[in-house]
């Protein structure tokens, strides 16, 4: 009996699994009426809880867990767990630098190697883009990531849990959609099928 196929995610489910979890804890730290503590302990606990259901409702729904969203899961359980642990919010303040530098990492090692790594998750939503434009599109993400890396380290060791998560909605969310809308110009001069691409970014730490 051969595997069933693949379902593509349409919008409502694609936003869902890699938005839901963020949706929840910004929910959560910005509404719940508790001390500040607690806040940050159940904001965190969602969060964990939300990733994993994201992650059962992928395999579910689609048949896959993106290796994006593998990476970002194990990362929020590990973290949120050591957070929870200690009753410490430096442990998922810091996760999203983790995970920046190594999609940076891991970008420039696909770069390094002549394998552009991007193309493999990214490669149905940028139909008929060049090889050329495919290192370049990697090499940008590398650069962003590792940006972002800097900047996130750089917001949370010098400000409050309230700022980090200020900054996590009003600013790394809006980088990384304006940072991906901003390469279009470039992908379009590499071919680039307007008409058959999706809008798609990487998912926001």
């Amino acid at each position: 009996m051969s595997p069933a196929p693949k379902t593509e995610a349409g919008p409502g489910l694609k936003a869902g699994i890699e938005y839901g979890p963020l949706v929840l804890f910004f929910a959560v730290n910005f509404l719940a009426p508790i001390g500040p503590l607690t806040r940050v302990l159940v904001a965190t606990g969602v969060f964990m809880a939300a990733t994993v259901v994201a992650m059962i409702v992928s395999k579910v729904k689609l048949g896959r867990i993106s290796p994006m969203l593998w990476m970002s899961g194990i990362l929020v359980v590990v973290f949120g767990g050591l957070t929870l642990y200690f009753h410490d919010e430096r442990f998922i303040k810091m996760k999203p630098t983790i995970v920046y530098a190594m999609f940076s990492a891991l970008l420039f090692f696909g770069l390094a190697t002549g394998r552009p790594l991007i193309q493999m998750v990214l490669g149905n939503v940028y139909p008929g883009l060049t090889e050329l434009g495919w290192r370049k599109l990697t090499r940008n993400w590398a650069c962003f990531f590792a940006f972002m890396a800097v900047l996130n380290e750089a917001v949370w060791r010098n400000s409050t849990w309230d700022f980090w998560v200020g900054f996590k909605l009003w600013g790394a969310m809006p980088l990384t959609i304006g940072f991906a809308i901003a390469n279009i110009p470039m992908l379009l001069k590499h071919g680039l099928n307007a008409e058959a691409a999706k809008v798609d970014e990487p998912p926001v730490e």
